[in-house]
C-alpha cells in the first residue's frame, strides 16, 4: 500500500496556520457543524493537542483524546465474545456513546501501521466493528512531523485522504496571548519577545530544548524557584539568565501603572522589550491600563507605542474594559488621533 509522509501530507495545504488561526478555522468549522475529519499536523510542543482541547470548551463539547500510540487494535476494535455460536465485538467503554463532542485520534502517526488501519474505520466509515461514531461527534487527529525527528510511520495514502490536513507553526504573537491571558512568567515572556528564535527550537541531541510547551513548564519551575534548564535545555537557560540582569535597568513599571509622570523610556533594545510586556501585564483594569498608554504616548517611539497598545486593547477587551477604556483615553486628541491605527480592536 502507498504510504505518503509528512511532509507530502502538509505540501498541498498552503500557508501554515499560527495557533491563534487555527482556533479560529477549527471553531468556525464546529460552529457550522462540518463533519469534516481533520488531521492537524506540526512539530512537536507546538501546542496542538491543547488547542484541540481549547476549542471543545469554547464551544462547550465533550472531548475524548486517545493516544493512538499506546493503544492496540484490540483496544479500539474491542474483544470478540462468543454469543449463540457467533463472535460479536464488544467496544471498549472509552468511546462515546451519545451526546456531543470531538473525538481526538492523537499522535495517530505515532501508532504502527496495524493501528493505523483501525483508525482509518472510524475516520472512513465513523464506525470500527459494530461500533458506530454518534452524528453529534467530530473526528479529529493530529500527529507530529517526521523532519522534526519524531518517531513517526509514514501514513497510509488512503488514509491521507480522508483527512481534511491542517498545519500549525509556533507563532509568538500567539504564544503571548495566550501567555498574557495565563500569566506565565513575565521575564520568560519578555525573554522571548527580544530572541523570538527561542520559542521554539528542537535539539537532537538533547532531551530538553525550548517549545511553547516547555516555555510554560519553565515558568512553573521558575514560580517554585527551580532551575529551568530541566525544561527548556541548558543553553536557552542559559541566554535567559543572562537576560534577567536585564531587570535590574528596568524603570518602577508598578509606578508608571499608578500614573507617576516623568520616568524616561529605555533606549537599550532588550530593556524595552521588558518593559512593553510588564507594563502590559501591570494594564489590569481601566484606569492602570490609560496611565500606561498615556506615558507611553508621550515617553516611547511610535513602534512601541503601538506594541505596547495592542498589547493593552486587546487584553482589555477580554477583561470586558475596553470601552470604558477607550472613552477615556479618546478624551485627549493626540492619542485619540494615534489610536486610530487600531480601528479593528476598537471596533472588531
Amino acid at each position: 500500500m502507498t504510504a505518503i509522509n509528512s511532509k507530502q501530507a502538509t505540501a498541498a495545504v498552503g500557508a501554515a496556520h499560527t495557533p491563534q488561526a487555527l482556533v479560529t478555522s477549527l471553531t468556525t468549522i464546529l460552529a457550522n457543524d462540518v463533519k469534516l475529519s481533520l488531521m492537524i499536523w506540526g512539530p512537536p510542543g507546538v501546542g496542538k493537542s491543547s488547542i484541540v482541547a481549547q476549542c471543545a470548551r469554547q464551544s462547550e463539547l465533550d472531548l475524548i483524546d486517545l493516544r493512538l500510540s499506546q493503544l492496540a487494535p484490540t483496544d479500539l476494535r474491542g474483544l470478540p465474545v462468543p454469543i449463540d455460536n457467533v463472535s460479536k465485538w464488544y467496544p471498549p467503554e472509552f468511546l462515546p456513546r451519545d451526546g456531543q463532542g470531538i473525538l481526538f485520534l492523537d499522535e495517530i502517526n505515532m501508532a504502527p501501521p496495524a493501528m493505523q488501519g483501525i483508525a482509518q474505520q472510524l475516520v472512513l466509515d465513523r464506525k470500527v466493528g459494530s461500533y458506530v461514531v454518534p452524528d453529534g461527534w467530530f473526528v479529529w487527529a493530529a500527529g507530529n512531523r517526521k523532519e522534526d525527528k519524531a518517531s513517526v510511520f509514514d501514513m497510509p495514502s488512503p488514509l491521507a485522504n480522508r483527512f481534511v490536513h491542517l498545519e500549525v507553526q509556533p507563532d509568538f504573537d500567539s504564544f503571548k496571548s495566550h501567555a498574557l491571558k495565563v500569566g506565565l512568567d513575565e521575564r520568560i515572556l519578555a525573554f522571548l519577545a527580544y530572541r523570538t528564535n527561542l520559542l521554539h527550537h528542537i535539539d537532537p541531541r538533547q532531551p530538553a530544548w525550548p517549545s511553547p510547551r516547555t516555555w510554560f513548564m519553565a515558568s512553573q519551575l521558575r514560580s517554585i524557584g527551580l532551575p529551568i534548564a530541566a525544561a527548556v535545555g541548558s543553553a536557552a537557560a542559559l541566554e535567559f539568565e543572562a537576560f534577567e540582569a536585564v531587570y535590574r535597568k528596568l524603570p518602577d513599571l508598578d509606578a508608571i501603572a499608578a500614573g507617576r509622570k516623568g520616568v524616561a523610556f529605555p533606549d537599550e533594545p532588550s530593556v524595552r522589550y521588558a518593559v512593553t510586556i510588564g507594563l502590559a501585564i501591570r494594564a489590569t483594569d481601566p484606569e492602570r491600563a490609560q496611565n500606561v498608554i498615556e506615558w507611553s504616548s508621550k515617553n516611547a517611539p511610535s513602534e512601541w507605542f503601538q506594541v505596547l497598545t495592542t498589547d493593552i486593547l486587546k487584553s482589555s477587551r477580554e477583561a470586558g474594559f475596553a470601552d470604558t477604556l477607550v472613552r477615556n483615553l479618546i478624551v485627549n486628541p493626540v492619542i485619540k488621533d494615534r489610536l486610530l491605527a487600531f480601528r479593528d480592536l476598537l471596533f472588531g
